[in-house]
């Protein structure tokens, strides 16, 4: 029976987020310098408004509005949220860009998110009706030729290699910001980057954010391109929290992050290979964790719509054994909460998991991809964790290792430049474990579409 219903799911249109063309995922990258002698039009005036006579001067305007509708049914497979539950979700962004010169900018970015019909209100990602998400000035003091040095002071948005450890996290209705200093080296060859940041502080209404002086994330991110199929990233990444729980307890968390990955794409193979290893303390005991990822694809040029087939796997430490002055639970910090499909059920800790999938194009501007994500727990000490690194379900002395299985199938289309329609549908086959930890356990079911709208 639960295949047919899996079956019948796969037939289902359901889109995950993409970007529309032209669209970078952190808009303040985008430069529309190229616009100066051809700004006539109203929508390119928005994008380039000279304040300067040779048009070194300019402002530059943006934004976006989303409308998610989600269905959720048996949410933590029926622990805390049983039934069915309908609500929507809203984004608005709007930002401007001053540039003045090449060698000086500033950018400020406004949001809103806005939740409706949640039975058990908004999550933590869900609702911030009205703040800043980005206000920073970056300074160019050396520039020459392909090569140049920026400082950027503010609040900003980071994302680093695949998004396993520090992303933007676009999937949710509110993306992740910090507030601090980067300065970054970049030459043709070669990139690194140095940051100090403080954590966000969210709360829901209007500009009442609290500012957090405390650094929580600093680190250094290198990339270099060594070969034509090798790229290497080299990073050194540390937190503090004064407060973090693990199945282990509740204490503060100093943890450093010493990774590194390996990553190309070609016309035909791609490969992304990354792991870590952490130390630090936790309260009176240590840190020891580790986790590593990988993804290997293989694109089918010479087939209608070009099939592309990866494997991703993930092995990341647990605790394994609680009480004994250690703590072995991997924390992957800030990811992509997206990267186990469009509603993990299961983050990146105490975690092993196989996720193939197939993604293909069989329109131009519609993308269509169906995958299968397997978890089981590594440690039998430790419990479940949620993406945002939150601990979901404690072992309970439980002896089972399978968490479950994700079947997931997705659609995008690109309507135009400036318009995406996205529909996901995702069934998630509870496991032994949950079976066991969870009394009235029912496997998950979740639909969600979204409409997003973007001027650039």
């Amino acid at each position: 029976m639960k295949i047919k219903r899996f079956l019948l799911i796969g037939l289902l249109l359901s889109f995950n987020v993409v970007r529309a063309q032209n669209f970078k995922l952190l808009r303040y990258d985008e430069d529309y310098s190229n616009l100066k002698d051809s700004s006539k039009t109203l929508y390119n005036l928005l994008k380039y408004l000279p304040l300067s006579a040779d048009g070194s001067t300019y402002i530059s305007f943006g934004g976006e509005v989303r409308q998610e509708f989600d269905r959720a049914h048996n949410e933590d497979w029926g622990a805390r949220n049983p039934g069915t539950d309908h609500f929507s979700l809203q984004r608005y962004n709007l930002h401007a860009g001053l540039h003045a010169g090449s060698r000086f900018r500033i950018f400020a970015q406004l949001r809103s998110g806005l939740e409706y019909g949640r039975k058990t209100g908004p999550r933590p990602i869900d609702e911030d009706q009205l703040n800043i998400q980005n206000l920073f000035a970056a300074i160019i003091p050396w520039k020459t030729a392909g090569k140049s040095l920026a400082l950027r002071l503010g609040r900003q948005e980071l994302q680093y290699g695949s998004g396993r450890l520090i992303d933007v996290r676009e999937g949710p209705n509110l993306r992740q910001y910090f507030d601090g200093a980067k300065i970054a080296y970049a030459s043709p060859g070669f990139k690194i980057d140095a940051f100090v940041m403080a954590n966000a502080n969210v709360k829901t209404g209007a500009f009442d954010n609290p500012l957090n002086h405390k650094a929580g994330l600093w680190g250094a991110y290198s990339t270099y391109a060594a070969a034509k199929m090798i790229n290497a990233d080299l990073y050194y990444l540390g937190i503090n929290r004064p407060q973090a729980v693990f199945d282990e307890g509740a204490a503060k968390e100093l943890r450093h992050t010493l990774g590194t990955r390996l990553w190309a794409s070609t016309n035909s193979w791609l490969y992304n290979f990354e792991i870590g290893y952490q130390f630090g303390t936790f309260g009176r005991g240590k840190i020891r964790a580790w986790g590593g990822s990988s993804e290997l694809g293989y694109r089918i040029n010479n087939l209608y719509g070009t099939p592309v087939m990866k494997l991703r796997a993930d092995l990341i430490s647990g605790d394994d054994t609680k009480g004994d002055g250690k703590l072995g639970t991997f924390n992957a910090m800030y990811p992509n909460g997206g990267y186990f499909g469009m509603n993990p059920q299961a983050g990146p800790a105490n975690l092993w998991s196989l996720h193939p999938n197939i993604i293909w194009y069989p329109l131009k501007h519609v993308k269509l991809s169906m995958e299968t994500v397997f978890y089981w727990r590594r440690s039998l000490q430790d419990g479940i964790y949620r993406p945002d690194g939150s601990l979901n379900l404690s072992s309970s002395g439980s002896s089972e290792r399978y968490i479950g299985t994700s079947y997931i199938s997705t659609v995008a289309w690109t309507i135009n430049r400036f318009l995406n329609l996205n529909v996901g549908v995702q069934y998630f086959e509870t496991g032994k474990f949950i079976n066991d930890v969870i009394p009235n356990h029912d496997d998950g079911f979740f639909l969600s579409s979204v409409l997003a709208f973007k001027f650039r």
